[in-house]
């Protein structure tokens, strides 16, 4: 049986946004027969094991449940080294020395958005990556060797979506495994096959559906749905006044979700049985506390 997951990063306390969308991630795993499933993501350094205990209350408090206990990703390490070795050995990955400053300020190719890495350390003799190591002073990131410049996925909301592919870092200079190789060992070890998340996130889903290719994982299908925003249509933050559940209170916080959707519930249970995916609002939802 696949599964559907919401994975949050315990660097804040939930807002109505992300607890929106983990409600949708439940709905869209349990109308299709999926398990649902959580996963802490604490690689970064500026996560913390207290937040994500008040996260897990939230969903719980919320009525969300899930199928096992939540995985934490800073106890999976050895998943990503092996991720790793496997790209090296195949001869994908490449020593990268360039800061994010270096990145922006390089030219790009023509029609590549901002970004997106231009290949300056790719194709370095060892003479001159020894240089650029000892100009630096600082371990290199390992980006991936892409051998396509883009790659399409399907969504069920969107349909199909063509997007850049770069040499991506699949590992940081600090030795952290980035976020686009993580999620996407994550997501096949626990046997996730529908990824439900915010639509921000699709420009990325080409780079982490090419690298589940080279991998040899199955594409899980894919659902972004839209942002919440505040009034002035920008991404919602805690100045935005009552955001958190918390501050809102649970019953609150339900029925400002249920009403966003068009779909005002008694509960989970009753939302599930309304739940059509094709009818789901493509607009982002404008948050106003009041």
């Amino acid at each position: 049986m696949g599964a559907g997951r919401f994975a949050p990063s315990p660097s804040a306390d939930l807002h109505i946004g992300n607890l929106r969308t983990a409600v949708l991630s439940w709905l869209f795993a349990r109308s299709t027969g999926r398990r649902f499933l959580v996963r802490v993501e604490d690689l970064d350094h500026r996560t913390l094991p207290e937040v994500a205990e008040r996260q897990l209350m939230d969903l719980a408090v919320l009525g969300l449940t899930w199928d096992e206990p939540p995985q934490w990703q800073s106890q999976h390490r050895q998943r990503y080294d092996d991720a790793v070795r496997h790209l090296a050995e195949q001869g994908l990955l490449y020593e990268c020395y360039c800061t994010r400053k270096d990145v922006q300020k390089a030219p790009r190719a023509p029609h590549a958005p901002r970004g997106a890495y231009p290949g300056t350390c790719r194709d370095l003799t060892d003479a001159e990556r020894e240089v650029r190591r000892q100009a630096t002073g600082r371990s290199p990131a390992l980006r991936l060797r892409s051998r396509v410049r883009e790659f399409t996925i399907t969504d069920i909301l969107h349909g199909y979506y063509t997007g850049v592919v770069d040499d991506f870092v699949v590992r940081r200079g600090d030795g952290v495994p980035a976020y686009n190789l993580a999620v996407v060992v994550d997501d096949a070890a626990q046997g996730i096959d529908q990824v439900v998340r915010g639509d921000d996130l699709l420009p990325s889903s080409p780079r982490q559906a090419y690298l589940t290719d080279l991998l040899g994982y199955t594409l899980p299908a894919y659902a972004h749905v839209p942002l919440v925003l505040n009034a002035d249509g920008k991404r919602l933050a805690k100045r935005d006044g009552a955001v958190t559940l918390a501050e809102i209170g649970v019953d609150r916080a339900f029925d400002q979700i249920t009403e966003s959707l068009h779909w005002p519930s008694r509960d989970l249970d009753d939302l599930r049985r309304q739940f059509d995916a094709p009818r789901l609002p493509r607009e982002p939802w404008i948050y106003r506390p009041d």
